[in-house]
């Protein structure tokens, strides 16, 4: 994906019959379609469906069937609930009539209630901070291979700025705690809607690899496979995703080839604006 006009044509749905909406891929180098687009396009196809007034508050998704890139996808809505306050959707992903990936998406009117949240955790601002790309170029001559695989994913629709330097010098097998500020600084004038749509995209970005923290020796000479079977987004507070955003993950398990990782994801003023979570499959192939 090579800028955020091209993301934002991407995430906009063709509608093809009564909440039945049609999708086009990107076409990624791993040849299947990329998780964040899915994610993102279910959720545009689910707020076709609602009330001006309804945003959303959570998603939770399943991973059925890899999409294939060169198929488009098609996108089936259906009215679960419309309540006094809330709203419920569910969207199946289809290629040739086989689902690929299922969620179900609620909406709430704004309302007031009790506010808390947790800290944002203390770290260096963004301003003194690497991209990824650039990062990555430190890995390039010591493990090309790896460095093969992270930079085929690399998006210029967002900028991402690494707080952690686990790049740099030798890998090594480190604790599941990753930091990273994220912004899509021309993101302007959009409605809040497409900032979420904008931000499930991007939540497919890193969240998992946090999973391989521990594992950093082992998969910079082994060949492994990953892949998404579930995500779950929740919307804290508003915000806009042209502003640094901090996303703080951890993966607090990693069993029966599969890892689970999760994501706060805070403004540049420490306001909790979402959270993620996911689960993967990670096999080191022989």
């Amino acid at each position: 994906m090579q800028s955020l006009d091209q993301l934002l044509d991407l995430l906009v749905l063709k509608p093809i019959g009564d909440h039945v909406f049609e999708g086009s891929n990107f076409m990624t180098p791993w040849k299947r379609v990329f998780g964040g687009q899915v994610l993102g396009q279910a959720l545009h196809a689910a707020y076709q469906t609602v009330p001006k007034d309804r945003f959303a508050h959570s998603f939770h998704g399943y991973f059925i069937l890899p999409g294939d890139c060169d198929i488009p996808i098609i996108y089936e809505v259906d009215e679960i609930r419309d309540g006094g306050s809330f709203t419920t959707r569910r969207v199946v992903a289809k290629q040739k009539g086989k689902a690929i990936f299922i969620c179900a998406v609620s909406f709430q009117l704004k309302q007031e209630g009790l506010d808390h949240q947790v800290n944002m955790p203390n770290v260096v601002s963004p301003d003194v901070l690497l991209t990824d790309a650039q990062q990555l170029e430190e890995i390039k001559e010591v493990y090309p291979q790896l460095y093969k695989r992270l930079s085929s994913s690399l998006t210029s629709a967002f900028e991402f700025r690494p707080v952690e330097q686990i790049l740099k010098a030798k890998l090594k097998n480190i604790a599941p705690y990753r930091h990273v500020w994220m912004r899509s600084e021309k993101a302007e004038d959009l409605p809040l809607q497409m900032h979420h749509q904008l931000l499930a995209f991007a939540s497919d970005y890193n969240l998992l690899g946090t999973a391989l923290l521990p594992h950093g020796e082992t998969i910079s000479h082994a060949k492994y496979f990953i892949a998404s079977l579930d995500h779950a987004m929740w919307f804290h507070r508003d915000f806009n995703i042209k502003d640094w955003l901090l996303v703080a993950m951890d993966s607090p398990s990693a069993s029966n080839a599969r890892a689970l990782s999760r994501g706060s994801i805070f403004n540049e003023d420490g306001i909790l604006v979402a959270s993620m979570a996911q689960e993967g499959l990670i096999r080191v192939l022989s």
